[in-house]
């Protein structure tokens, strides 16, 4: 089953229409039932960010998916259609894999190797797996994802220095001032981007550190973390003044800081610049605050300047990143097509079992004078044989599926057989999904009959068949 993808990152879409398409985690389990069906998709998972909102699904037509998920987005934006049809990113097979894998091992990042896309990757999943959303497929190609991504890490040097969203925009403030040691720095919000913030701006030397939050309670705790002083939500608009740096972390769907809030700030600190870095999507600062004389403003995309300083450092770690990534893709699709070969192998034995049941039946009608357990050793004989007879054919199928070279000859045993493998019910098959063993499965089942045992019991019994002589 091929995978394809609808998406939206920094890379072509603006941090405007990135944060009007941005979904909260609250609001993924509903959306993703909502999308599913009314894009009749097969399976579903959706990725959202500061920087990307990707939506990765399998269908069995996936361009058609695509213009409908286009088109669902479109009735939910209202006024942005044209930017939504043209900033869209839409990839379908192969290179949405490979999206993929890049995007879990942060090789698509704005600071390539930074740590948090992982996680929200797997949070994701996880929402995708609770809401049933995504099935055998997806199933199996995230674990190929996550096992790259951990490979990638342990690996190659791209996670060797500390480097983030959150990273990146301490290294903007101390940019902006030769010191830092010196100066206030304010952070509005205490989540897991926020504490963060506060690790680098101590790393750097700041030593007046102001931490304010909506729960005033989650300030304090960071803030006694850190050691630094919390103040209360509502009074965040009179610490502006006495602030040097700003940096916005918070989760709010609307901004929390204004033109008229930085105005006041501005003319409070008579001629003293403040600057303000807004690392939220959406934003927690209006952009209008930039133009505020004394006052400048920085969004998570400004961020990407400084952060295609570290790009070069990172070529080298990227192309060793890139080989385990080609490594485990290789390895998820040559599972994929051994597991093809399990359709045909299955009807190929129920074809042989059927076979040998009808000769049984006729045999049974000669032998009538068997009993019953005389009968069973029968049919555990015919079992035997025919697992015996399919299980190096069933071997060198699922070889061959894996090598690429196999398609030829399923073909060729079903035509030279008749098999219906399409018939059968074994939806994991068709599709190409399951698990790495379920392809294994079909050859145990084969090779672990217990053959000799049953066959010398079975021919134990026959010897003792008297077969009537005809009349």
């Amino acid at each position: 089953m091929p995978l394809s993808l609808v998406g939206f990152n920094y890379k072509h879409t603006p941090l405007a229409l990135r944060e009007v398409l941005n979904i909260p985690s609250a609001r993924l389990p509903a959306l993703l039932d909502e999308v599913r069906q009314a894009c009749a998709l097969d399976e579903l998972m959706v990725l959202s960010t500061c920087n990307r909102v990707e939506f990765y699904f399998s269908a069995a037509e996936g361009e058609q998916a695509s213009q409908s998920i286009l088109a669902w987005m479109k009735r939910g934006f209202s006024g942005w259609e044209g930017e939504i049809e043209r900033r869209a990113v839409i990839l379908h097979d192969q290179p949405a894999v490979t999206h993929l894998f890049r995007v879990a091992c942060s090789l698509e990042s704005m600071v390539i190797g930074e740590p948090q896309i992982l996680g929200q990757v797997k949070e994701s999943f996880q929402i995708a797996r609770q809401q049933r959303t995504v099935g055998p497929y997806l199933t199996g190609l995230m674990q190929k994802v996550f096992q790259a991504a951990k490979r990638v890490r342990s690996e190659t040097g791209i996670a060797r220095f500390p480097v983030s969203v959150s990273y990146m925009a301490v290294e903007l403030a101390g940019k902006i001032f030769e010191r830092l040691d010196d100066k206030t720095v304010m952070v509005i919000g205490a989540g897991d981007m926020a504490e963060l913030v506060v690790a680098h701006l101590k790393r750097k030397g700041v030593r007046k550190l102001v931490i304010t939050n909506r729960t005033f309670s989650n300030a304090v705790a960071l803030a006694e973390r850190v050691q630094g002083s919390a103040v209360p939500f509502e009074e965040m608009a009179g610490q502006l003044a006495a602030s040097d740096i700003v940096i916005a972390s918070t989760g709010a769907q609307g901004h929390v800081v204004d033109k008229e809030m930085a105005r006041q700030a501005a003319k409070s600190r008579k001629g003293n610049p403040i600057f303000f870095i807004d690392i939220a999507v959406p934003r927690d600062i209006s952009p209008e605050v930039g133009s505020l004389s004394n006052v400048y403003c920085y969004d998570i995309d400004a961020l990407q300047t400084a952060a295609s300083a570290n790009l070069k450092e990172r070529e080298s770690e990227s192309g060793k990143a890139q080989a385990i990534i080609d490594d485990e893709m290789r390895s998820f699709h040559n599972a994929g097509r051994a597991r093809l070969a399990v359709p045909v192998i299955r009807a190929l034995r129920e074809q042989f079992n059927e076979t040998g049941n009808l000769a049984l039946e006729k045999t049974f009608k000669r032998l009538s004078h068997l009993s019953e357990p005389e009968r069973e050793a029968m049919r555990a004989l015919v079992r035997s044989l025919t697992n015996k007879l399919l299980h190096l054919p069933s071997t060198r199928l699922r070889e061959m599926e894996a090598e690429g070279d196999g398609g030829l000859f399923s073909e060729a045993l079903v035509g030279l057989f008749g098999l219906n493998p399409d018939a059968m019910d074994i939806p994991a098959a068709r599709s190409g999904t399951g698990n790495a063993g379920e392809a294994q499965g079909e050859g145990s089942a084969v090779e672990n009959s217990g053959e000799g045992t049953v066959e010398n019991s079975v021919l134990a019994n026959v010897v003792q068949f008297r077969i009537p002589a005809k009349p």
